[in-house]
C-alpha cells in the first residue's frame, strides 16, 4: 500500500475536521491539526495568537513523527489558505516517500465555525485563498 498524506484545506467552519474524522476510519489513521495545540484534554479550545507559530511547529513535528513510523495514511486538517503553509508538508512527504493529496473542503451547510472566528476574518482569509486546479 502506498503511503499517503492527505491535506484537508478550507476556511473555518467548512467541515475539515468533520471530514477528517470520517476519513480517518474511527481514528485508525491520525488526524492532525494546528487546532490540537489549543485544545485541552476536555476538548476546550482556547486560541492564543501569540503561540500560533508554536502550534504550526507542533503540527509539523507530529506529522513527521507519523511519517517516521511509516503510518500508511496521515490526515491534516488546517486552513492552508496560502500555498506556502503546505510547503513543509510537501517537503516531508517527499523525504519520507508519501504521496500527497490536497482536498479542498467547501461549506455547503448552515453550521457556523466552532472556533467563533468573526465573519470579517473569514472573508479576509477567503480573499487570499487560491485553489490550484491544474
Amino acid at each position: 500500500m502506498e503511503k499517503a498524506l492527505i491535506l484537508l484545506r478550507g476556511l473555518p467552519g467548512s467541515g475539515k475536521t468533520t471530514l477528517g474524522n470520517l476519513l480517518s476510519e474511527a481514528a485508525r489513521y491520525p488526524l492532525l491539526s494546528v487546532d490540537d495545540y489549543f485544545t485541552d484534554l476536555s476538548g476546550t479550545y482556547a486560541f492564543d495568537f501569540a503561540r500560533n507559530h508554536l502550534a504550526y511547529k507542533d503540527c509539523e513535528q507530529r506529522c513527521k513523527a507519523c511519517m517516521e513510523q511509516s503510518t500508511a495514511k496521515i490526515f491534516l486538517a488546517n486552513t492552508f489558505t496560502i500555498d506556502w503553509e503546505m510547503e513543509p508538508y510537501f517537503k516531508m512527504a517527499s523525504a519520507f516517500g508519501y504521496a500527497v493529496f490536497v482536498v479542498t473542503v467547501e461549506k455547503y451547510h448552515d453550521r457556523s465555525n466552532t472556533h467563533e472566528i468573526p465573519q470579517e476574518q473569514i472573508e479576509k482569509m477567503a480573499a487570499k485563498y487560491k485553489v490550484k486546479l491544474y
